[in-house]
């Protein structure tokens, strides 16, 4: 990919995609919070981060989609940008990594931090909105075993493909991958949908890392976090594998793992960790 450039519109400063510097963007990083609190402003979600979509308009009549992720900074957060990447910034370098490796993610186009003192008040991520597409967790829930199958192998095939080039997604939940071509539930069994292939577009990247290699346990780590359907996780993981044998010690160290993380997320659910984290601004 093309090198990046920097930008800076006081307080912001950060890097733009060299794809998508043109004056409708640079214009929208200028006035970034004006454009936030406008009237054509649509709020996609408000959590601990909020997601706002925006439309833009270019000289030539080009519309553009763009999500702003504003990632809210505080307590051990705020103070971990001392020395490390704020997620904003590490949301940019794991789209770009994702995209370099195959992979497929919603298309970076910029982030922007508010710096004082060495710590990041505020960081901020540009991507192109994807306005098309499933979130494979709502594939789970409503398609039966048949019509999931194709997903399933074309699911597993880019992950191999990302595991293969040291692409791990941390947080690899079903609410981060999206799926293109697979509304329907008459896929047909290639895993094709009126003759187009599935895409999988990979979100939340300020959680992807890149590694030197990724061993068999890792993988099977990693695959974990997806909650493939109980009765079809054997066909999910026979094809990750592809050609190559699914050794017994894979299986079972993906069962034990996958039992152990279910086990985990009922305890967090039943315990609210994640609202005593945000009330102590631990997060």
């Amino acid at each position: 990919m093309p090198r990046p450039r920097p930008f800076s519109f006081p307080p912001w400063r950060g890097e733009i995609a060299a794809e998508c510097d043109r004056p409708e963007i640079r214009g929208l990083l200028a006035g970034l919070d004006a454009r936030l609190a406008g009237p054509d402003a649509e709020v996609l979600h408000e959590g601990r981060n909020t997601v706002t979509a925006l439309r833009l308009m270019a000289a030539d009549g080009f519309v553009r989609e763009v999500a702003v992720k504003d990632f809210r900074l505080r307590g051990l957060t705020r103070l971990k940008t001392v020395f490390a990447a704020s997620k904003a910034r590490r949301a940019w370098i794991g789209a770009r990594a994702l995209l370099d490796a195959g992979l497929l993610t919603a298309a970076p186009i910029a982030y922007g931090e508010i710096r004082r003192r060495g710590l990041v008040l505020r960081a901020v991520f540009l991507a192109e909105r994807l306005t098309e597409g499933t979130e494979i967790r709502a594939l789970f829930r409503d398609r039966p075993p048949d019509a999931l199958r194709p997903i399933l192998a074309g699911l597993a095939r880019a992950l191999r493909h990302g595991h293969d080039r040291g692409i791990v997604h941390r947080d690899l939940s079903d609410g981060n991958v999206f799926v293109l071509g697979a509304v329907s539930a008459g896929a047909e069994a290639a895993g094709r949908e009126g003759g187009g292939e599935f895409r999988f577009y990979f979100l939340d990247t300020n959680r992807v890392r890149t590694m030197r290699r990724v061993g068999r346990f890792g993988r099977a780590k990693n695959l974990i976090r997806l909650g493939v359907p109980q009765d079809l996780r054997l066909d999910f993981l026979k094809a990750y594998a592809g050609e190559a044998r699914l050794r017994p010690s894979f299986l079972f160290f993906y069962a034990r793992s996958k039992a152990f993380f279910e086990g985990w997320l009922r305890i967090k659910k039943k315990m609210r960790l994640r609202r005593w984290a945000r009330r102590l601004k631990i997060q």
